[in-house]
């Protein structure tokens, strides 16, 4: 068996164009949908990540103001931007490129954003909301794992869905995604005792902790579909994931590649979310 590929790019580009549609839409209406984006320092992984966010939201019509900022900036001149973006009706949404510098706490960064316009579906509001199933914004990382999900035709209900990764930025979201899902989840990480044993069970496999070959072709039931989150680089210094792909393609049943896979999609329902929001400002 050789697994078929989740092509995150092409599934990306379908969504880019429902956002254009969406954009247009605005527009014509005399509504600028407007995504606010703020990095601070030079880290050159974030530095990657925005011009592509901002290249993203321009294929749309959708305006990236992005704002960099020294890794200096003090922690109390970054709130007080938020809050002025947060006071700003033109803005519809707001994202602050993680990691920040060490003096500045992310949580209190976070927090500050406007739940109506956290579009990275980071604050605590956005959670609150997932957790019960009311309006608010997706994280982006699990709502595209799901798209691609969902671009397969899988039916996650009552299957088995483990997830390698507890973050509150990808891990326990996409816990509760799944679980809206009808599917049951087991949540692990990479020190869980006999991690094998779990993902053996498992019909899906969610690999999202940021480490080489958490999760090899030993590990996967025949036909799983497996999900690879991680973002990594292997000895020759190329872009690899969580997943031993070249081994694991021989077992699952779908796999998604790294890159090329959720990372397209990832920055895809950042404009979603950001259509939302100024399609809630709206009305």
């Amino acid at each position: 068996m050789t697994a078929q590929i989740i092509d995150g790019n092409a599934l990306a580009k379908q969504v880019r164009a429902e956002a254009a549609g969406r954009t247009q839409a605005l527009k014509a209406r005399g509504i600028q949908p407007h995504l606010a984006i703020l990095l601070v320092g030079d880290d050159p992984a974030s530095q990657v990540y925005v011009k592509h966010k901002v290249a993203d939201s321009e294929q749309t019509g959708l305006h990236a103001a992005l704002e960099r900022h020294p890794t200096t900036l003090p922690e109390a001149d970054l709130l007080a931007r938020i809050r002025a973006l947060n006071d700003d009706p033109s803005v519809h949404g707001i994202l602050v490129q993680l990691p920040l510098p060490r003096h500045m706490d992310s949580h209190k960064v976070i927090e500050t954003i406007s739940p109506a316009k956290d579009v990275d579906g980071f604050h605590v509001a956005s959670a609150g909301a997932l957790m019960v199933g009311q309006p608010g914004f997706w994280p982006c990382t699990p709502h595209g794992c799901l798209k691609m999900l969902d671009s397969i035709g899988y039916d996650l209900k009552g299957k088995h869905a483990v997830v390698i990764g507890r973050s509150n930025i990808v891990g326990k979201p996409m816990a509760m995604m799944l679980l809206g899902r009808d599917a049951t989840v087991t949540i692990c990480h990479s020190r869980t005792r006999d991690l094998k044993a779990m993902t053996l069970q498992a019909d899906v496999v969610v690999a999202a902790v940021g480490k080489r070959n958490v999760l090899t072709k030993d590990m996967v039931k025949p036909g799983a579909v497996v999900i690879d989150v991680g973002m990594n680089r292997n000895d020759e210094g190329k872009l690899c994931g969580d997943v031993d792909f070249e081994g694991v393609k021989e077992v699952a049943g779908w796999i998604t590649p790294v890159p090329g896979g959720v990372g397209p999609m990832t920055r895809a329902m950042l404009l979603i979310n950001t259509l939302q929001a100024a399609e809630r400002a709206s009305v």
